[in-house]
């Protein structure tokens, strides 16, 4: 399709996919699925956000392919998934379930990740049947799963009903795009991305956001307008690592603070400095090192879930660090980047 656009060149170039294929959902949305990587590898399933679409991934995925089974796919109305009427969180659950259950075999687990809408799938799945049987670790990137207008400081403005209208009236805006200006580049940095962050990373961005249709961009937009999935954050149950940037305007650390806190099962709160909400291409390394972690320990080389422990999961009580269910304190760890 024209309208799906990325850098050419660069480590932020697509790979290209070991085999595609298409996903039927429960409703019959037909999704988009790259499987990059040996098949017998340990598998990592990849969940983009709003406005993205599978070519976010492409560090991960040229890192990861080498000794991973790589699964990304596009949200329906993103990327090569074309648009459904169906706009609700159950369906991102289905689709979820969907390409879990098409591309792995039974009983095999993966590591589950999920960046910005891409971890409100995963916790709206967090309860299913299917998504338990498949997902061994979860890791969340750059999310929230609540007042996420309320809570936005894309708008330079104090707390309050004004800057929250104002900036639900922004993200939930009709405006078409248009191309990839110099303007439009530092808009898309200032509201989504870190001031250190290198030229070649806005492009590669701002490519991806800008490809995503209006009509897709509105409808999903309201959808995380109303947004209350705290419900599942409570649900999901599997060993999960938050991973923010610490000057995120879209999900700002509040968000990865609470999901840390209400997690069952959080074993690392990873802040990773000067980062904004595109953590996945602004702070690659670090994102795909944790996937790596995750993976060698709890996916075990014959697809099967382990329940270790790492290293990772016990740390000193340190003032301010939110404490699991159970009483141990979170690991929260900040990286340079």
């Amino acid at each position: 399709m024209s309208r799906v656009l990325s850098v050419a060149s660069g480590p932020y170039a697509p790979p290209v996919p070991a085999r595609t294929l298409t996903v039927v959902s429960a409703d019959g949305a037909r999704l988009h699925v790259e499987v990059h990587g040996p098949e017998g590898a340990p598998a990592v399933v990849l969940s983009h956000g709003w406005t993205c679409s599978t070519a976010f991934w492409a560090a991960q995925i040229r890192e990861l392919a080498r000794d991973h089974r790589v699964i990304a796919y596009d949200q329906r109305g993103h990327g090569r998934s074309p648009a459904s009427p169906a706009c609700t969180t159950d369906a991102l659950a289905d689709d979820l379930e969907a390409v879990l259950a098409q591309t792995l075999r039974s009983g095999e687990k993966a590591l589950v990740v999920g960046h910005s809408m891409g971890g409100m799938t995963v916790m709206a799945a967090a309860g299913r049947a299917r998504f338990r049987e498949h997902t061994a670790a979860v890791l969340l990137c750059s999310t929230g799963s609540s007042r996420l207008v309320a809570e936005s400081r894309v708008v330079p403005l104090r707390a309050g009903r004004a800057r929250t209208w104002i900036t639900g009236h922004i993200l939930g805006s009709r405006a078409p795009l248009g191309p990839v200006t110099p303007l439009a580049k530092r808009v898309l940095k200032y509201g989504t991305m870190g001031a250190g962050s290198a030229p070649h990373m806005v492009e590669a961005c701002a490519r991806i956001v800008h490809a995503c249709p209006r009509a897709v961009r509105h409808a999903w937009a309201g959808v995380l307008a109303a947004l209350d999935l705290d419900h599942g954050v409570r649900e999901l149950r599997m060993p999960t690592v938050v991973v923010h940037g610490a000057r995120d305007r879209l999900t700002p650390p509040v968000h990865a603070r609470a999901l840390a806190a209400a997690l069952p099962h959080c074993v690392g709160l990873t802040e990773l400095p000067g980062v904004g909400h595109m953590t996945p291409v602004e702070a690659s390394d670090q994102v795909t090192g944790r996937i790596r972690e995750l993976v060698s320990t709890y996916v075990t080389p014959d697809g099967v879930g382990s329940d270790g422990v790492g290293s990772d999961d016990v740390t000193s009580d340190t003032p301010g660090v939110p404490q699991q269910s159970h009483g141990t304190p979170v690991q929260q760890i900040k990286e340079g980047a």
